[in-house]
């Protein structure tokens, strides 16, 4: 099901000092000083390499870390572990205060994980997650086994492992691999023609670039079963739930990775988690989740499936607004006066009220002051308003917007039925890329429906590449608006969900008629841009040491 990694017998010994394991693709990361694990993580995201060669590689003999000296100093640590877990359970069953499941928490490496399975992992609000990007690296660049052997980076679920489609799934992922690295080589050769190197671009800048404009744009044709490394850390309330949930999965890929994560992190956390595979109590929890999901899906199934939806229009249907407070200026000036002034918020509201549209939008402006860059947010009264967005696009940008859990987000199952994206470069590369493209969308389509008529709509997922449309719905409040829309429209940002972002903006301003709000997020970037990472990679390469962190 995954490849296993090739260590020495030395690399394994200085790996058990710092892993909980050094051959399965679920491991928690210990005695290390907390910024060396968020080091790792942070590079994680750029690098092919697993978490433990990546630490063999560029963490562990670097002098000015000193990972070497706290090896040698590391014990089992069991005896201070068990006391902890004493202390934990007498306040856990004695005082019913399951809040100390909080205060401790642990990083985790899920590696090989597919994408479908990544947006399980990453559904929690509570924790913080790394993952390696699309954009990075060469998603060609095969995995090594231990036996010699290599293979692309996708997975293949149990279910399809053991059924009739087998061969013909591994035949056509091998095929749609192969289209991808023709692609994107041949998009790195065009965007490198069509915007040469300049003379204050260094070398390497250049070529993080545009590299990363063309694994965005070949983006599309990676299948949801593209495996990826995802660094987490997270409370053990977090993980609790996060356990229960995934054991409720319909994906034997989640249930299988939730128990391997479970084997780990008793071997950190352990207290915290004990009720996760309990009958009573995790096992029961995930039993509701199951049933639930069971259920509504019987209800779709009988209420819905006779109904004929419309037919989607793109240009109407890739953003809607739905839902917005018309009254949004006048309950934003009481929010904004609340926490300054001692009167109730009635009696604020009556004032918003008698305010003409000059004074209120005075009071919003006075509250959002002089923002001197994006990270200057106005306070929480922006918290007050609220959009609902429901939004037709492509996986792969749904997959970057998810990542803003502070919203309210969900999604439906990934399916071939809304059709895909296609990056205007495809068609004007050339060199047969455009036919490699939409020839390999159609044989994945087809593959789709054959899956999912002999393994469900849930396993059917994992075939459908990154290009093609899934329906999700946002709900987030201005003050959030403020950070996703001035973020995702950067000069950084990928194309598609910048345009995205940029709509939403536009329905904030115009359907909703909020134009003070709008207006007031002054770094949303509407203006187009060739290679948008070249500054972002000029500043990192000004600012990082090479020997730790330069690109293969």
């Amino acid at each position: 099901m995954y490849a296993r990694e090739a260590f020495t017998d030395e690399e394994i010994s200085i790996l058990s000092r710092f892993f909980t394991n050094t051959d399965l693709p679920v491991f928690a990361i210990v005695n290390l000083p907390e910024i060396v694990k968020g080091a790792m993580f942070a590079r994680y995201s750029r690098t092919h390499k697993s978490l433990r060669r990546l630490f063999l590689d560029e963490f562990y003999e670097q002098p000015e870390i000193g990972i070497q000296s706290i090896a040698d100093q590391v014990g089992n640590g069991e005896q201070g572990i068990g006391r902890a877990e004493k202390l934990y359970e007498t306040v856990f069953v004695e005082y019913g205060d399951d809040s100390v499941a909080q205060l401790g928490g642990a990083h985790v490496a899920c590696e090989q994980a597919s994408a479908i399975l990544t947006k399980v992992l990453e559904r929690g609000r509570l924790a913080a997650y790394l993952e390696q990007s699309t954009r990075y690296i060469y998603y060609d660049v095969k995995l090594k086994d231990a036996d010699g052997t290599a293979r692309f980076r996708y997975q293949t679920p149990p279910e399809i492992a053991q059924g009739p489609l087998a061969d013909r799934y591994l035949d056509t992922m091998d095929r749609l691999f192969d289209s991808y690295s023709f692609v994107v080589r041949a998009l790195t050769s065009y965007f490198q023609n069509r915007f040469p190197q300049g003379t204050r671009e260094t070398r390497g800048a250049y070529r993080s670039a545009t590299r990363a404009r063309a694994c965005d744009t070949a983006r599309g044709l990676l299948p949801a079963s593209t495996t990826s490394n995802l660094g987490i850390f997270a409370t053990g309330q977090a993980y609790e739930a996060l356990l229960m949930r995934m054991n409720a999965s319909p994906l034997a890929e989640a249930r299988e990775y939730s128990q391997m994560m479970l084997v780990e992190l008793q071997k950190v956390i352990a207290g915290f988690l004990s009720r996760v595979d309990v009958e009573d109590r995790g096992v029961a929890w995930s039993d509701y989740f199951r049933n639930v999901a069971h259920d509504m899906g019987e209800i779709v199934e009988s209420e819905l499936k006779a109904a004929d939806g419309r037919e989607f229009d793109l240009e109407r249907d890739e953003v809607r607004l739905l839902d917005y407070d018309p009254d949004t200026e006048i309950r934003l000036v009481a929010a904004a006066l609340y926490p300054y002034s001692n009167r109730s918020e009635e009696d604020l509201l009556q004032t918003a009220i008698s305010m003409n549209d000059e004074e209120r939008r005075k009071v919003i402006s006075t509250y959002i002051g002089d923002r001197m860059n994006r990270r200057h947010k106005p306070g929480r009264g922006m918290e007050r308003v609220y959009y609902r967005f429901d939004v037709l696009s492509d996986f792969g940008s749904f997959r970057d917007l998810q990542r803003h859990r502070m919203m309210t987000i969900d999604w439906q199952r990934l399916t071939s039925r809304h059709g895909y994206a296609t990056p205007p470069e495809i068609e004007d590369v050339g060199s047969g890329v455009a036919s490699r493209w939409h020839d390999s969308m159609s044989e994945m389509s087809e593959l789709y429906w054959d899956v999912l008529t002999e393994h469900g709509a849930d396993v059917a997922q994992y075939v459908v590449p990154f290009g093609y449309r899934i329906r999700y719905n946002i709900q987030m409040n201005a003050r959030q608006a403020f950070h996703m829309l001035e973020l995702r429209t950067g000069a950084s940002g990928h194309s598609d969900y910048r345009r995205i972002c940029l709509k939403m903006h536009a329905l904030i301003r115009d359907q909703a008629g909020h134009a003070v709000i709008a207006d007031a997020m002054k770094y949303v970037d509407a203006k187009d841009y060739g290679l948008g990472r070249l500054s972002s990679e000029l500043r990192q390469s000004q600012r990082r040491q090479p020997s730790l962190f330069e690109l293969p």
